[in-house]
């Protein structure tokens, strides 16, 4: 009786110390996770990367100003460039989805939609 006691609190030391080394493991694995999902969610944008470049060129104050209008004038030079080239990209769409749809089969050619979402989803 006596050995089965000792067995049995044996038996419960090394099923709590399996239970914490389990959740530390846990821990570590979902910590790491959150940093890797955290670190790639967290790049930084076109724009800050070129404010980080123009911030180590020392500018001065007046050139910081032209440097502003600039960086303005292209922006909305690119963004009038878009909006004057996006129906004629809609058009060059439509019939490339004509094309390929005309090639897939229906099966095919609904998961293909479906796969092209995801990746303009996992761009954004």
């Amino acid at each position: 009786m006596i050995n089965f006691e000792s067995k049995n609190k044996w038996q419960i030391r090394l099923a709590t110390l399996s239970i914490f080394l389990l959740g530390l493991a846990a821990g570590a694995f979902a910590l790491n996770a959150y940093n890797l999902w955290r670190g790639a969610a967290k790049q930084p944008t076109k724009q800050e990367r070129y404010q980080e470049a123009f911030s180590q060129l020392n500018l001065t104050e007046p050139q910081k100003i032209e440097v502003q209008k600039i960086v303005a004038e292209i922006r909305e030079n690119v963004q009038q460039v878009r909006q004057e080239s996006e129906p004629r990209m809609q058009g060059i769409r439509a019939r490339n989805d004509a094309r390929l749809q005309s090639v897939l089969t229906a099966e095919q050619w609904t998961k293909f939609q479906e796969l092209r979402e995801s990746i303009r989803q996992s761009e954004k």
